[in-house]
């Protein structure tokens, strides 16, 4: 009880001395219910009891290390990590959605169907609900695949791709201008080399850089020249980087787009022969699926926040929804088993709220033809919602 006492006289928040007391007791009770069934088995259950007040009062120690110092939200607490934000916690943020049919970057159809599956779970309202201001500017006009010249075989669609990211790039720009974060809603993953582009044109005005945060199972670090299937969406970190194809990698202007070393891939668990010899020279950081399964995801986000941090003033962030285990998304083309779970997902999303220094976000590779039930897009959105600062608590 005296734990109990301390907290309280520290953390000095009205009500809470009866809510910890409440923690405890239903510690308590947990553990003295599974001494009685411990005893229903015949196992000594002494131990348990004589430890149930100590657990008690340690979990409740924990559970007031994590509450705030004073009556304001966790989204008007400080920041976790210093650097300067396009949305600091303080003021209604505004938002703007902007949808990107694309499919021409992979053999696979369907993701073209992707922002609509992702409005269709009631997005823009749902983020209105967290305070925000929205407002959704609709889609990109995209050609179909049967209108366009496929070209060069190394990089399929390249011209109609490159037109496509011009366009996206613009509106990113225009809205970043406006005080906007840009949330773009896809499509596939080729469409990143147009947001990152006009985010960084936006910086790159006001003499600030970005980082990158890339969520993925795959590199897309090939180039035309390595590439095994010649489909962009599995390019573009490089041509963010200011690599391979001149055109693709001038897309908006700015060359190369983010720094290598504030570039982060989190869980990749799947890459080509001569893609994993461009990541290693390139001197992106890599976080595969062994690094989060041994070190744990905080820890690995941690790292990476800080990395991306490191000189800029904000990070884009990337989230291809096939990161995440095909058990928990299978509504995706590229499914690649031993993913992310569901929780490991939210919290990373999470982490990047509670940095607040997210300047723009993409949720793509969504594809409704292969999903059930619209829950892979309902996910993807529940995930731009914690981006957003949407907390269990």
């Amino acid at each position: 009880m005296a734990v109990v006492v301390a907290l309280c006289l520290w953390v000095q928040e009205p009500g809470l001395a009866e809510l910890l007391e409440r923690f405890r007791s239903e510690a308590i009770a947990e553990r003295e219910d599974a001494a009685k069934r411990l005893k229903e088995i015949g196992l000594p259950a002494l131990a348990v009891l004589d430890r149930a007040a100590k657990d008690a009062d340690s979990e409740v120690a924990e559970r007031a290390a994590l509450w705030p110092a004073s009556s304001e939200s966790r989204r008007s607490s400080a920041p976790a990590f210093s650097s300067g934000s396009s949305y600091n916690g303080d003021a209604m943020r505004k938002v703007s959605i902007i949808g990107v049919p694309l499919d021409l970057g992979a053999d696979r159809r369907g993701v073209d169907m992707g922002p609509s599956a992702l409005r269709v779970t009631g997005l823009a309202q749902r983020i209105r609900e967290l305070g925000d201001d929205v407002r959704d500017t609709g889609d990109i006009d995209v050609p179909l695949p049967e209108e366009c010249e496929v070209g060069d075989p190394h990089r399929k669609y390249a011209a109609a791709i490159t037109q496509v990211c011009l366009e996206l790039a613009e509106r990113v720009y225009a809205a970043a201008k406006e005080g906007r974060t840009p949330v773009t809603l896809g499509g596939d993953h080729s469409l990143a080399m147009g947001s990152v582009a006009g985010i960084a044109r936006r910086r790159k005005e006001q003499g600030e850089k970005i980082g990158l945060l890339w969520f993925d199972a795959h590199g897309d670090m090939n180039t035309p020249d390595s590439s095994p299937t010649g489909n962009v969406h599995g390019m573009p970190v490089a041509h963010i980087l200011g690599m391979g194809d001149p055109g693709l990698a001038g897309i908006g202007g700015v060359k190369p787009k983010v720094l290598a070393t504030n570039t982060c891939l989190v869980g990749i668990r799947d890459l080509d022969a001569r893609e994993k010899q461009l990541i290693a020279d390139s001197g992106v950081s890599v976080y595969t699926m062994k690094d989060i399964d041994r070190h744990g995801v905080s820890h690995v986000m941690e790292e990476a926040i800080d990395r991306a941090l490191r000189g800029t003033s904000g990070m884009h962030v990337s989230f291809d929804i096939d990161s995440i285990d095909p058990g928990v998304a299978r509504g995706t083309g590229t499914p690649k088993k031993g993913g992310l779970t569901y929780r490991e997902a939210h919290l990373c999303m999470e982490m990047v709220a509670d940095s607040k220094v997210l300047t723009s976000l993409d949720m793509v590779e969504i594809n409704p033809i292969l999903d059930n039930q619209n829950s892979t897009a309902e996910l993807g959105a529940e995930l731009i919602l914690s981006a957003l600062g949407k907390s269990i608590f």
